[in-house]
Formats: structure tokens, C-alpha cells, sequence
């Protein structure tokens, strides 16, 4: 099994500027080589492949010696990261999706990172070993332990540097005998998150729409400077915490959550929802963004994985909401904006999200069996 650690590092003003210099130079590298790609492709009809981008990378940096002050390794990860970039193109491709052709990378990027992996990464009490950068302090909170596979060194809007530290542990699933009377049926609702087949509700705190007042008031000072000016990067630096602000208060919430279900239920069932298309055509873009449910979906997958337990998603036509819990009868002239109607061939009042989430939680275990 892989597992993933988040730190927070404090580079000293020479280590950010080697940070900084490896995040320019795998751009670099990612760029050219994109380049060189399209134009072997378009010119000789052949395909430049990973092997022939690391073998010509070598010659590269004889002419360009600047390369060689970034970690060698960061940039064939780059490399690799290209060549994953172009097989998942093709794979879209071959499956009729928008292909979504590999981009090159801005410099004006918020997001900046570099992957390694070397020997020499150690980790002490406040430290970590990184290539190139040597003693970096970092608060580690948690214990790393297995194999370490790879190192991203990363720098988000806000400024703050992280690393991502990949490792590789052997680690035993408990075969649980699941129970089926331990089960909940989870479906999405944009004011409350979910609702489930117990009749409650989430209730997630709106936390974007808590500081939508303030991010307002300071993106409408950041679009009076001038642009690239030191007042424009701090304001931008400013509204980027907002956002950060919000991001953490999010994923702590999310946390607790998914912790809560995976420790208290064997079987978990959702839906199968495209949130981005769902975010398109209805007028609640803000609110499913703001929950994010898809992301918490995914979390809670492996969380009840690595406890033994099963999360089931239910097929996205599965008529959850139209059709009634007692008798089976499907109610096709519903509509959004009812949120209970009464149903005409057996007379009970159904509250249409926990209708909903009881037959998630019942087709899930018919499939289940």
C-alpha cells in the first residue's frame, strides 16, 4: 500500500532560490520537450518517446549549463510527467472524451512543484534531507513509515512551501465480514451536503459563502493595481490565504466526517453524480464547488478500504429521488424545486432526500448480494 505525508517546510532565502530554480527548470524542460514532440510528430510523422527525451536530454545540458544547477532527477520526473500527460490524450482519445491536448506551463502559474527521489532524503526530528537544498527545517506531525518512493517539493498561491513525501508500506486489510444491517445510504444535497437514510443531515458549513464578503472586497483592490507591481503580489498573496483559509477549514471538516463513517459503518452507498456537469446546468455552480463532494467521495473510498469495509456507488440514472420507498411507484413529473410530494398510489408523504438516500442505501445492497 502507498501513503502520502504532508509537511510544511521553512526553506532559508539560498534554499528558495534553488527551489526556485528547479521549479524553472522543469518547466523548461516540460516546454522544450512538448515542443520538440509536436514537431517530430508534424515533420517526420514519428513519435519522440520518453527513452529518446531522456537520452537527448543529456546533450541538452552541455548547451544549456544553467540545467545542471537543478536536481537531475526532478527533471526526468518531468519528463516522465509529459510522457503520462500524452498516454492519458490518447486514452481520451480512444475512448471518444474531449482529448484535452497536453498544455505547456506558465510561469505565472500559481501552483508550482517538482518531484525527486534520492538516496539521500532522510527525515530527523525538524528536519528533512532534500537533493540540491541539503538540511531543510519542516514540521513533521505525523510518523513516516515505509519505503520512501518519491519527494514533491511544492509552493501554493499563498507562498507557503509543503512536501509531499510518498512511501510504500506493507500493510494487511482486516477481512471484515460485512454487516448488512450496518449500512447508510448517503444522497447529495447542496445546502446541507448529504442527507442520509436515517432521516439527517450533514449540515457543512458554507465556507466559501462565509468569506465571499471579504475575498470581494479584496479582489476589487488587488484589480486596481497595476499588474506585476510589489502592492499587486502582496494584495494577490492576500486573497490567495483567503482561499487557503478556506481550503483548510473544508478538508478538516471533510476529515472528521469521512473518519466518522468509515469508523461507524461497514457499508457506505452514494451516488454516481457528475458534479461538474450538475454544477453547469443547474444555478448552484458556487454551492457544489464549495462542497465538494466528489473529492470527499474519493477520500472515503480508501478510508473504508483500509479498515475492510466497502463503499458501493449506485448507477447515475438510478431513479433515487422519483420513486417512492413503500410501493415502488415512480413519480416522473417531479421536479428540483419540490422537496416532498405525497405519492398517489400508496398516500405517504415522502421528503424527498431521505427517500432519496433510502433507496441509494437499498439498491446498494441489492447489488452488494
Amino acid at each position: 500500500m502507498k501513503k502520502a505525508y504532508k509537511f510544511r517546510i521553512y526553506p532559508t532565502k539560498a534554499q528558495e532560490e534553488q527551489i526556485q530554480k528547479t521549479f524553472n527548470c522543469c518547466r523548461f524542460i516540460y516546454n522544450y520537450y512538448l515542443s520538440k514532440r509536436k514537431e517530430v510528430y508534424e515533420t517526420a510523422g514519428e513519435t519522440f518517446s520518453y527513452f529518446d527525451c531522456a537520452n537527448d536530454m543529456t546533450k541538452l545540458k552541455q548547451d544549456k549549463q544553467w540545467l545542471r544547477e537543478a536536481d537531475s532527477q526532478a527533471l526526468v520526473y518531468t519528463i516522465r510527467y509529459l510522457d503520462v500527460a500524452y498516454k492519458n490524450f490518447f486514452h481520451r482519445v480512444k475512448k471518444g472524451e474531449t482529448p484535452g491536448y497536453p498544455k505547456y506551463k506558465s510561469k505565472y502559474n500559481a501552483h508550482n512543484s517538482y518531484t525527486t527521489m534520492q538516496k539521500s532524503i532522510r527525515l530527523s526530528d525538524k528536519h528533512i534531507n532534500l537533493p540540491k537544498l541539503g538540511l531543510v527545517k519542516c514540521v513533521i506531525s505525523n510518523n513516516v513509515e515505509g519505503r520512501i518512493v518519491s519527494v514533491t517539493v511544492c509552493q501554493n498561491p499563498s507562498g507557503k512551501y509543503f512536501v509531499s513525501i510518498l512511501t510504500e508500506i506493507e500493510a494487511s486489510i482486516p477481512q471484515n465480514t460485512l454487516n448488512k444491517d450496518n449500512a447508510i445510504g448517503l444522497d447529495y444535497s447542496s445546502p446541507h451536503f448529504y442527507v442520509d437514510s436515517n432521516g439527517n443531515a450533514a449540515n457543512m458549513p458554507h465556507y466559501y459563502h462565509d468569506a465571499e464578503l471579504r475575498l470581494k472586497r479584496e479582489q476589487r483592490k488587488l484589480s486596481k493595481m497595476t499588474f506585476g507591481s510589489n502592492n499587486y503580489q502582496k494584495q494577490k498573496t492576500k486573497v490567495a490565504r483567503i482561499y487557503e483559509r478556506v481550503q483548510n477549514s473544508r478538508n478538516d471538516w471533510q476529515n472528521k466526517e469521512r473518519r466518522k463513517l468509515a469508523e461507524r459503518y461497514d457499508i457506505v452507498c452514494v451516488e454516481d453524480i457528475n458534479y461538474q456537469s450538475l454544477s453547469q446546468t443547474l444555478n448552484i455552480a458556487k454551492a457544489t464547488y464549495d462542497n465538494a463532494f466528489g473529492t470527499f467521495r474519493k477520500m472515503l473510498s480508501y478510508k473504508l478500504e483500509q479498515r475492510g469495509k466497502k463503499l458501493i456507488v449506485i448507477d447515475k440514472w438510478f431513479p433515487s429521488s422519483k420513486m417512492c420507498r413503500h410501493c415502488g411507484y415512480i413519480n416522473h413529473k417531479l421536479e428540483l424545486k419540490d422537496r416532498q410530494w405525497v405519492c398517489p398510489q400508496c398516500n405517504q408523504v415522502i421528503l424527498r432526500d431521505e427517500n432519496a438516500a433510502i433507496n441509494i442505501k437499498l439498491e446498494g445492497l441489492t447489488m452488494l448480494a
